[in-house]
């Protein structure tokens, strides 16, 4: 049986500190992203073989990445406050396949979003959109 059970993946927070502290945004519910992709430049010209268009790699996009919380107004409201922020803050995406060494996607990011949701019938949630800037580092 192949795949790695997702349960146990953490978004973390760096707290911007010259030793940084990382600490786990707490209750997500689910994560996404980072959405890589590359521009490409067209360098198609009168001289194409066989008259198809041709390709070079531009640049690359670190994407975004979101997170789905149960919100408790007590605990992710120091989240908010990352709206205002300019400047990137760090964030390390952390997978559960090795309780070792597990996989991990380091990036700066810039908060984009946070959307509260307080449904009647179901439970306070929270969408949370980060804009990754420059270059996320797998190790």
């Amino acid at each position: 049986m192949s795949g790695i059970n997702a349960f146990g993946t953490q978004l973390k927070r760096g707290d911007g500190q010259e030793v940084e502290v990382f600490t786990a945004i707490a209750d997500a519910t689910g994560i996404s992203g980072p959405g890589l992709s590359r521009e490409t430049v067209d360098v198609t010209s009168h001289g194409s073989p066989d008259a198809w268009m041709e390709f070079r790699g531009g640049l690359k996009d670190g994407g975004e990445v979101s997170v789905d919380i149960n919100y408790q107004p007590a605990v992710h409201d120091l989240l908010v406050a990352d709206l205002d922020d300019d400047e990137p803050r760090n964030y390390q995406l952390v997978f559960p396949d090795d309780p070792t060494t597990p996989t991990t996607w380091a990036f700066a990011a810039i908060m984009t979003g946070f959307e509260p949701d307080a449904p009647y019938d179901d439970k306070l949630s929270a969408s949370l959109t980060f804009k990754v800037t420059g270059k996320p580092t797998l190790s």
